[in-house]
C-alpha cells in the first residue's frame, strides 16, 4: 500500500510564490519518477513538472524559468517551487508517482490533488 500526501496549494496574488510538496509512503521500495499534473475545470489533465530517478527533469513549457521541482529522496518528497505564479497557473495540482514496491513491480499513484489560485 503506496499513499501521496499533497500540501502547499493556497490563494496567491499573481505575481507570487507557492511550494508544493508531496510525500510518498507505505511499500517503497524505490521510486522511479516523481512529478506533478494539473487541471482545471473543463480541461484536460496536463504535466506541469517531472523528475526521474536518474535526475532529468521534464518542465510543461510554459512553467519553465519560474517553476523548479525537486526531491528529497531520503523522505520519499518532492517539492515544486513556484515563483512569479500568473492567473493561468490556477488548477488543481496533483501529484504522480511511479513506485516499485518491489523489484519488478512498478505502480502509479496519484495523490489527491491541492488548489492553487492565483488572482489578477
Amino acid at each position: 500500500q503506496v499513499q501521496l500526501v499533497e500540501s502547499g496549494g493556497d490563494l496567491v496574488q499573481a505575481g507570487g510564490t507557492l511550494r508544493l510538496s508531496c510525500a510518498a509512503s507505505g511499500s517503497i521500495f524505490s521510486i522511479v519518477s516523481m512529478g506533478w499534473y494539473r487541471q482545471g475545470p473543463g480541461k484536460e489533465r496536463e504535466l506541469v513538472a517531472n523528475i526521474h530517478e536518474g535526475g532529468r527533469v521534464d518542465y510543461a513549457e510554459s512553467v519553465k524559468g519560474r517553476f523548479t521541482i525537486s526531491r528529497a529522496n531520503t523522505q520519499n518528497t518532492v517539492y515544486l517551487q513556484m515563483n512569479n505564479l500568473e492567473p493561468e497557473d490556477t488548477d488543481v495540482y496533483y501529484c504522480k508517482a511511479l513506485i516499485r514496491t518491489v523489484p519488478g513491480n512498478i505502480q502509479i499513484h496519484w495523490g489527491q490533488g491541492t488548489q492553487v489560485t492565483v488572482s489578477s
